[in-house]
């Protein structure tokens, strides 16, 4: 064995990989998290019929190595490394990513700190799996499994691309690419790290973050599923599975009867009247006077209005090319937020919409008066905005169309306006899937160009697309959805940060903009009616059937 620390390279002269290393590393979470997380990796391995082997290191960290029968190239290398990262907090990419000096320490090096690099595979099975190395086969299954997340890098990519590039012909001022890191409380339950001069030991961090959930509504038994998902660094600072079970309930009681009382409190500077917290998901009053409406009638309302959507409002819509797909969505939109609110008034900001449909405040501005105008009277304005309210529009099912209506059945299932996972696949994506979950009957390439009005070429390209991340399958000649999970799939492709950025920015914008207006009517702000980063960063609890309209308000 070596008498010093020693690492070998990762690439060869040419640049090449004959070996997958991956670094699963303390110094970027917990070692629960680095357990965790070589375990996870380890079975998506196995899954693609890779075989690897495995050590530990005195600090903590564990290393897969994962030896390819056929080299392949370094840029290869690096992307399959970078998309098994985003799946794993503590893997670190870096050996790949830098080809004349990447490098890893292996099995039997001496560590700086003391002791070896240990192999934990044993040595015979290692030798054997060193000598016959996976097959290329292998590694394509491993690529159609990685699929989401490489898909995620190159929409990172060339975002960063057109960036750059605005930034050279000066339309753009020169910022950072990567955001300046997400907030503490997230990074503590996704690593376990956390601010030691803000949170004196683990269990202030736990109560932080577990007050957090509470505030976003969240409950326990979600808490307790992503435990094992994408808040592994919470479990970690439990230290063990046996503390995790018995603490979590007490821990998790104390967060609601904290965050119930912190409710009830009266903010100072708001004239005595109570305020929830910002992040509280419970539903809202409407500013505008909505009618009185049963749910069943509610219901029967958007039941009502989606079938002269489909049947009149969908064809006339697009004519209007581009701006009709944004135009078809927004009503889409619109519908949801009827089904989920249960009114017939719409009296929420161009931000809440925006949010909800993956758009700009701006665009949602310009297309509510043109989709009023396109509607024959189902959209109509009765309110223009006033200091905090919105504008206040009325949807309605007008008295031409109340007999086509009632002549029509109605569709399977919910209508949606852009859920998150469309943020990255598109509007033309969100429509053709739409017509294939709700579709009458099962329906092939030809049948969804003539039921969406989109074009042969973008329809195949969007088909293509889903399947190639799992959301469809073909059956012959027609198309069927997956029991794929369009949240988790949201998450792998990244859009699910994108859309709680967007949250966090509008009740930021929100906030300044509130700040400002009530100058003219209070003689003093106070900080607490300011947006905190931390405590108003709003976490969608993973529930498919949570609707975005409670998150966006």
């Amino acid at each position: 064995m070596p008498e010093r620390p020693a690492a070998v390279a990762v690439h060869g002269v040419d640049g090449s990989v004959a070996t997958l290393c991956l670094d699963f590393d303390t110094s970027k979470a917990l070692k629960g998290v680095v357990d965790a997380d070589a375990a996870r990796v380890g079975r998506l391995l196995s899954a693609c019929g890779m075989t690897f082997v495995e050590d530990f290191s005195p600090s903590g960290g564990r290393h897969l190595y994962v030896p390819l029968a056929e080299r392949v190239g370094a840029t290869e290398a690096r992307e399959l490394v970078e998309a098994l990262a985003l799946t794993a907090t503590s893997l670190d990419p870096s050996p790949h990513q830098n080809v004349t000096d990447g490098c890893i320490r292996v099995p039997g090096s001496l560590h700086k700190s003391g002791g070896h690099q240990t192999l934990i595979t044993p040595l015979s099975r290692a030798y054997d799996i060193l000598r016959r190395r996976n097959r290329s086969s292998t590694v394509v299954e491993l690529r159609a499994a990685l699929a989401p997340e490489l898909a995620r890098k190159r929409a990172l990519k060339t975002r960063s691309a057109k960036t750059v590039a605005a930034q050279r012909v000066g339309t753009l001022p020169a910022l950072p690419l990567t955001s300046s890191g997400e907030a503490p409380l997230r990074r503590a339950a996704r690593t376990g790290l956390y601010d030691t001069a803000r949170y004196k030991s683990p269990s202030e961090a736990r109560m932080a973050v577990l007050n957090h959930f509470s505030a976003c509504g969240w409950t326990l038994n979600q808490v307790e599923k992503e435990l094992g998902g994408q808040f592994p660094g919470l479990a970690a600072l439990y230290g063990s599975p046996e503390r995790q079970r018995r603490l979590l309930p007490v821990e998790w009681v104390k967060a609601q009867t904290f965050t119930n009382k912190a409710s009830q409190k009266s903010l100072p500077g708001k004239h005595g009247k109570k305020s929830a917290l910002i992040n509280n998901t419970s539903q809202t009053l409407t500013t505008g006077g909505a009618g009185e409406r049963s749910s069943a009638g509610s219901s029967q309302l958007v039941n009502d209005l989606e079938n002269v959507l489909y049947a009149v409002l969908d064809h006339r819509l697009q004519s209007k090319g581009r701006q009709g797909l944004s135009l078809r969505l927004l009503i889409r939109g619109l519908l949801g937020y009827m089904r989920a609110k249960e009114t017939d008034i719409l009296d929420v900001g161009c931000r809440t919409l925006a949010a909800a449909m993956g758009k700009h405040h701006v665009t949602i501005a310009r297309l509510l008066p043109i989709l009023a105008g396109a509607s024959d009277g189902i959209l109509t304005k009765i309110a223009d905005a006033h200091y905090k309210a919105a504008d206040v529009y009325l949807i309605q099912l007008p008295e031409q169309y109340q007999q086509l209506a009632r002549e029509l059945t109605w569709r399977k299932g919910k209508i949606y306006a852009i859920r998150p996972v469309f943020r990255a696949l598109g509007d033309a994506t969100a429509l053709v899937y739409e017509a294939i979950e709700r579709g009458r009957s099962s329906a092939t390439t030809a049948d969804l160009v003539r039921t969406t009005g989109i074009s042969r070429n973008a329809c195949s390209s969007a088909l293509a697309e889903m399947e190639s991340v799992g959301m469809l399958q073909r059956h012959g000649r027609v198309w069927k959805t997956t029991s794929v999970n369009l949240r988790m799939l949201a998450a792998r492709l990244g859009v699910l940060d994108d859309y709680l950025e967007h949250i966090a920015r509008n009740r930021r914008e929100r906030a300044i903009w509130h700040a400002h207006l009530d100058r003219f009517r209070d003689t003093e702000i106070n900080e607490t009616n300011l947006y905190d980063a931390e405590c108003d960063e709003h976490w969608v609890p993973p529930d498919e059937n949570f609707t975005l309209w409670h998150t966006a308000a």
